[in-house]
């Protein structure tokens, strides 16, 4: 993608952004080169989607054909407007890991849409996506139960014998749940999985690849990288994913490359169609979508890697990849900082805390799901605390809280120097609350579900 030729074109079509531009005292013709865009005002929800009326942020004030909607942290809805032809493009990222990772070409694949129906962007445009795939000949069929669990309990033993493989596109701890909780012939059946929203550890996918019956975690989870304002920006590939379980191993390397104690979801993305940019730590990016979008700053923290800047520092530390993929740059996503909780000045994760859930001794007790805070006691002294929810059938024990505790303080210990060096050694046992699955205060069954309280 050419940004600057991008930017000619909405500020020449997009009436919002032409206002957007004569209040900052910018003449579009003097953006001439690269230099100039770069120098150009970044784009925010607040000072810019949600400034102007949902016609005026399109291309010649026109609406799409369809809506999707999202809500904030504030839980003001935002409108984001999309075509077929925004979702044919966005197929593609669909198509190289249903092509490249799980063989859909040749093998007869149930595509089952486990994201929430409705106004939401992931489900429907999920279902549209894989429809695309099968316009071009591939051997998918969709079904959507969406997150009713009955209904998905209802056509998954129907449907899934008729077919070479099943995918199961969801939420990670959703999809997780479903296959922890659910006695299935899940390997039979041959699974894969396509998550996105969250990050996850090499922990996690290793887990419930063997729960699922996935013999190449590598090749059977996938994540997509998406946002609602702008849909799939890029997705997992195995090259991808080879590197980032090198790096899983190896945590010091890991903050060698990416600057931080935590791993960050690693995906590719296609320079043709979204051009990405990194500003303080955080990411931009540029692309014409139902609203098209320059210089926009979604929050996530993250950066940009060029392809060959990646492969040379793996393999200069000892990694080679078997297969180099795709030659394209690499984004990496850490999510939103207000997600983190700091701790005797320590920024504790909630990857961290999850590394430490996924570890075999307590995997089968807990649900993956947890809230972390630090609290003050009546002395005033702080407390790095979890409340975790048990797997359903489970009752809160001291034992299992013990041995929670002990799994989470290891992977913190081994995954974050700051929390490592920072808090002082009595204060780093993390104190553990034990809820029953589906605890109204904490995992409340069908909100979204928050890690931190603050």
């Amino acid at each position: 993608m050419d940004p600057v030729e991008l930017f000619h074109q909405v500020a020449a079509t997009v009436p919002a952004y032409g206002r957007f531009l004569a209040e900052h005292r910018i003449d579009p013709q003097k953006v001439a080169i690269f230099r100039d865009f770069v120098g150009l005002p970044m784009t925010t929800k607040d000072n810019y989607t949600l400034r102007h009326p949902l016609p005026d942020l399109c291309r010649d004030g026109v609406i799409g054909d369809m809506i999707a909607v999202s809500s904030g942290s504030t839980g003001v809805p935002s409108f984001w407007p999309r075509s077929a032809s925004d979702e044919r493009v966005i197929a593609e990222r669909f198509e190289e890991v249903f092509r490249d990772s799980f063989d859909a070409r040749e093998r007869r694949t149930l595509a089952v849409v486990c994201f929430a129906l409705g106004t939401w962007v992931g489900g429907l445009f999920t279902v549209d996506c894989c429809r695309h795939l099968a316009e071009r000949g591939y051997p998918i069929t969709v079904v959507a139960p969406g997150t009713d669990r009955r209904e998905i309990l209802r056509v998954l033993p129907e449907l899934a014998p008729h077919f070479d493989q099943v995918v199961l596109l969801g939420y990670p701890p959703f999809l997780k749940n479903v296959i922890d909780t659910e006695e299935l012939p899940w390997a039979a059946w041959g699974i894969k999985l396509v998550t996105a929203g969250e990050v996850f550890s090499e922990e996690w996918r290793t887990l419930v690849a063997r729960r699922a019956g996935i013999a190449d975690p590598a090749k059977g989870i996938a994540s997509l990288y998406g946002t609602a304002d702008a849909g799939v920006l890029g997705n997992e590939t195995p090259l991808s994913v080879g590197i980032r379980r090198f790096l899983a191993t190896r945590p010091g390397t890991a903050r060698e490359l990416f600057g931080e104690s935590r791993l960050p979801t690693l995906v590719q993305y296609d320079p043709d169609v979204r051009f990405f940019e990194e500003h303080e730590g955080t990411l931009l990016f540029s692309g014409d979508n139902g609203i098209p979008l320059v210089r926009y700053h979604i929050a996530d923290e993250g950066g940009v890697l060029p392809y060959e800047d990646l492969l040379g520092f793996v393999r200069e530390r000892g990694f080679e990849p078997g297969e180099t993929g795709p030659e394209r740059p690499f984004v990496y996503v850490f999510g939103r900082s207000h997600f983190t909780v700091s701790y005797y000045g320590a920024n504790v994760y909630p990857e961290n805390i999850a590394v430490g859930l996924e570890q075999p001794e307590v995997s089968g007790s807990v649900t993956g799901k947890f809230v972390m805070e630090v609290v003050e006691d009546a002395g005033h002294d702080r407390q790095l605390t979890v409340t975790v929810e048990l797997m359903p059938g489970q009752k809160p024990s001291d034992e299992t809280a013990q041995a929670v505790g002990e799994s989470i303080l290891a992977q913190l210990l081994r995954l974050n120097s700051e929390f490592a060096n920072y808090v002082p050694a009595p204060q780093q046992a993390p104190f553990i609350r034990l809820r029953e699955s589906g605890d109204p205060e904490y995992f409340p069954p069908g909100a979204k579900h928050r890690y931190t309280r603050g």
